[in-house]
């Protein structure tokens, strides 16, 4: 008889000791697959919102106490805006863009609207005192030692939408506004249509694509408009800034404090700080279960397969007497070894994969997929323990004497 057939024999006439031990080697497979598929699709969202943010650094009013980074400038706070002029004229490196916002409440035909404040680009090419600023106009292919690329790369910029991803917009005149995608569904206005604020008409320049931040629900319209309009005088809730990564991570921070002692300076990665440290605390602890997990796999293999040897000594002393050799003897049991670590693996990697995708969305908001190279590492570990745990009992029925065997019976 075939060894493959010897296996798949004892495998159908033994089940229920080799199924117990098939359900712990899927049981630590499953809890890898599905916390390490949460992690880093959460690891992903977190990277996509700082992409999408645009801005890492924000200066803000020292009272402000920060709960959400989107909804930054949302706190009635403000600062005075010739802050903005004091951190160009510093040339600080690694500063490659300065947003000054000022939120303030509006009403659209009754409908309560949050109307944002912005300064376009084109307002800080004609300051007299800005002008040569390097993060303003830098010359073409110019990289100033901070950024991975040269910082004057500006395409889209003239494009009004490019202020859902980069943070700035190149022109806007002083009646004239951007809607986020929610804001002009709701209101049901596109571009060119007329909509009043504070007794006056702007006209609509472009809808932002979808962000799934808090744009999407505001209005945008020239800072220096909405200081006018709302009495507030020249000030901001925020300054946002686009800073290179390094810089950002490094000096950059202590420089700005340094520059506005008067105010509060705060990145992006703060924010994220928490969830990050989940992310890192949950990868970690999924190597921890998968690792005990399949200890107790491996002790109940070997348990299992101790106990095979023992009941089935005149069996493997019949084989042995027809001629199979003691590495016969033991591929067989390391066969059904590699089989049971297979099927673990694979079954905690599809257990585990849709476990993850119906607790994500409610456990940290993001949508889990399949992770290919996990169904790789589940099966390869629960393998190499399967195999590992039968080794020791393999080679005592290989070693059994057969004359030995009959004699008991």
């Amino acid at each position: 008889m075939k060894l493959r057939n010897l296996i798949w024999k004892e495998l159908w006439q033994r089940p229920t000791p080799l199924i117990t031990s098939l359900a712990a080697v899927a049981l630590g497979v499953t809890a890898l697959v599905a916390i390490q598929s949460i992690t880093v699709f959460s690891e992903e969202k977190i990277a996509g919102d700082m992409q999408s943010l645009g801005a890492n650094v924000l200066v803000l009013p020292t009272s402000v106490s920060l709960q959400d980074y989107y909804a930054a400038d949302m706190h009635g706070q403000t600062i005075p805006e010739e802050y903005v002029t004091q951190l160009a004229l510093a040339r600080m490196a690694g500063v490659e863009n300065l947003a000054p916002k000022l939120c303030v409440a509006a009403e659209v035909d009754s409908i309560p609207v949050t109307l944002t404040g912005i300064l376009p680009r084109s307002e800080f090419e004609t300051k007299t005192a800005w002008q040569g600023m390097s993060f303003l106009a830098n010359p073409v292919g110019t990289d100033r030692g901070c950024c991975k690329k040269p910082v004057t790369d500006t395409s889209g910029e003239s494009d009004p939408t490019a202020l859902a991803t980069q943070r700035t917009v190149q022109d806007l005149g002083k009646d004239e506004l951007i809607l986020g995608s929610d804001i002009a569904a709701q209101l049901g206005a596109g571009v060119g249509d007329e909509l009043p604020l504070f007794g006056e008409n702007f006209h609509v320049l472009t809808v932002l694509p979808p962000t799934g931040t808090v744009d999407d629900s505001r209005l945008f319209a020239h800072l220096h408009s909405v200081q006018r309009l709302s009495d507030s005088g020249p000030v901001v809730n925020v300054i946002e800034i686009m800073a290179c990564c390094e810089d950002a991570a490094g000096s950059l921070i202590t420089d700005l404090t340094k520059e506005l002692p008067n105010t509060r300076v705060v990145t992006i990665a703060q924010v994220v700080e928490a969830q990050i440290a989940v992310n890192g605390l949950m990868s970690r602890l999924s190597w921890v279960f998968f690792g005990i997990l399949l200890l107790v796999a491996g002790a109940s293999i070997a348990s299992v397969m101790y106990a095979n040897v023992a009941e089935r000594r005149r069996e493997i002393g019949t084989l042995m007497a027809l001629g199979a050799t003691p590495g016969y003897v033991t591929r067989m049991f390391l066969g059904k070894a590699t089989i049971l670590g297979v099927a673990g693996g694979g079954l905690g990697f599809v257990a585990g994969t849709i476990l993850a995708m119906a607790i994500g969305p409610q456990l940290v908001g993001v949508s889990v997929l399949p992770l290919p190279y996990l169904c790789g590492v589940g099966i390869a570990t629960a393998t190499v323990i399967a195999v590992a745990a039968s080794y020791l009992p393999a080679r005592r029925a290989a070693r059994l004497d057969p004359c030995l065997c009959f004699a008991e019976g």
